[in-house]
């Protein structure tokens, strides 16, 4: 999804990745701004196969519970959601003003606003707590299977003229590009069925993140006054998210572009639109033409894990010189370019040394289980093999309330995470590997459950 938050529901932290409940997101569009998770899709959608030849019925929406929530912020209470909802058509018709200023009319405001009701499910999605997780690789099974690969496959040969136009026109990878479509929405099954226009006012009007969502609400106003997405097609996610490959309104304002030439940026239904779009807003954040995302190694026994860090940049022949190797010895096609080294599962799992193309994959969503999920389906989709390394599928997977107590546990001996969180970021991360370096250990900073028995002493 397109710009893109630096935080989100979707989180890879040290070889888990941690999800909310169903409304938090795979997406670029709703890469918000921190502290919202906000996505495209949501996790449900993201962890579901592809959707078979007859597709059930959907079940009627839910409606909000009435309940506060969970984050304890004071807009987020049942009472200010009321109040809120209350006083929602008065909220509305104070941001015409700002509709005027970008010279929306007001017969189209008041086509489009009028009669809007608060979709208040939206705030019981926009708190909700994680509940469960996954390992890392278990999200990679779930994102890189077999039939998505065939599906993508599919379309790649399908629209190949159109693919050639785009990367002689951006210079971005189609394998990329598909990726993000069969990722974000299944290839566009997955899309989300919410009104933009309505979820982005409601969030404009109620609950925490109103100042953030104005700017949506009014940019997806501009897109239904310009005509490039007609009301019935522009839906999407809780957040507003939309499109086979998930834009936010101000991301679409960012990267839409009309390639077919119509006179429309449509990321909906034009197929030559969705696909440049997508390939713009990779160009524009600084895909490398001819360079791909980065590479599986194998770490060798004795290395120092501490090198393993995102700010540690080495060129790819000097990390080989420092004994990484590439399954079955391939060669870096080219040496000099520079990377990082990523250890989701630390000593007991694969290496990946990231290229610059990750941190821009990356940016459209900041998860790095997601980038290496876009980073490896597309390899597939070129004829790559799985990834040759087995992963630690024995090792059990902390839960919130573990992570939380290892952090708290780490800074009680003096390894300083700040304030325990059941986020395993950099600086516990760094603690981790303090401690393990402490006691002997590997110092890898992989959260796991045998490293919270030893700091619970057993």
């Amino acid at each position: 999804m397109p710009k893109h938050s630096t935080s989100i529901g979707l989180m890879a932290f040290a070889g888990t990745l941690v999800l909310g409940a169903a409304g938090l997101a795979f997406a670029q569009g709703e890469r918000a701004q921190p502290p919202m998770p906000v996505g495209k899709r949501t996790v449900a959608q993201a962890a579901q196969p592809p959707v078979a030849a007859t597709t059930p019925a959907p079940s009627p929406p839910r409606e909000w519970t009435g309940e506060s929530g969970s984050s304890g912020h004071p807009l987020m209470q049942a009472s200010a959601i009321r109040q809120a909802a209350a006083n929602f058509e008065q909220c509305l018709e104070s941001l015409w003003p700002q509709a005027q200023k970008r010279n929306i009319s007001r017969a189209a405001y008041d086509k489009y606003v009028s009669g809007l009701t608060p979709d208040l499910r939206i705030m019981d999605l926009m708190d909700a707590q994680p509940e469960f997780t996954k390992a890392f690789w278990d999200y990679l099974d779930i994102l890189v299977h077999d039939q998505r690969i065939a599906g993508g496959r599919e379309l790649l040969a399908k629209h190949k003229a159109i693919f050639d136009k785009v990367e002689k026109a951006y210079g971005v990878d189609r394998y990329t590009v598909t990726a993000i479509w069969g990722v974000e929405s299944n290839y566009g099954t997955l899309g989300g069925d919410r009104p933009v226009i309505r979820s982005t006012a409601t969030l404009s009007c109620v609950g925490r993140r109103q100042a953030y969502f104005r700017d949506e609400f009014l940019s997806a106003l501009e897109i239904l006054h310009r005509g490039d997405v007609t009301p019935d097609h522009l839906k999407g996610s809780w957040a507003g998210a939309f499109g086979p490959t998930q834009f936010m309104p101000t991301s679409f304002k960012r990267f839409a572009v009309d390639f077919d030439g119509d006179g429309r940026r449509d990321v909906v239904d034009s197929i030559p639109d969705l696909i440049a779009s997508t390939a713009n807003n990779l160009k524009k954040d600084g895909w490398v033409t001819g360079s791909t995302w980065g590479y599986e190694v194998a770490v060798p026994k004795g290395f120092n894990f501490l090198l393993a860090d995102r700010s540690k940049q080495h060129t790819l022949a000097e990390w080989e010189a420092l004994g990484l190797r590439r399954p079955g010895n391939k060669p870096f096609p080219h040496p000099q370019e520079k990377a990082y080294l990523l250890v989701p599962a630390g000593h007991q799992g694969p290496g990946f040394l990231m290229l610059h193309n990750f941190r821009v994959i990356m940016k459209y969503n900041p998860a790095e289980a997601y980038a290496l999920a876009i980073g490896h389906l597309a390899d597939r989709f070129r004829g790559g093999e799985a990834f040759a390394q087995p992963w630690p599928r024995h090792e059990p997977v902390l839960s919130r309330d573990e992570r939380r107590e290892l952090q708290e546990l780490l800074n009680k001996r003096g390894f300083d995470t700040g304030e325990p969180n059941g986020r395993i970021g950099p600086k516990t991360r760094i603690a981790l590997r303090d401690f393990q370096a402490s006691i002997g250990q590997i110092p890898d900073g992989f959260a796991s459950a045998t490293i919270l028995a030893r700091l619970r002493g057993r």
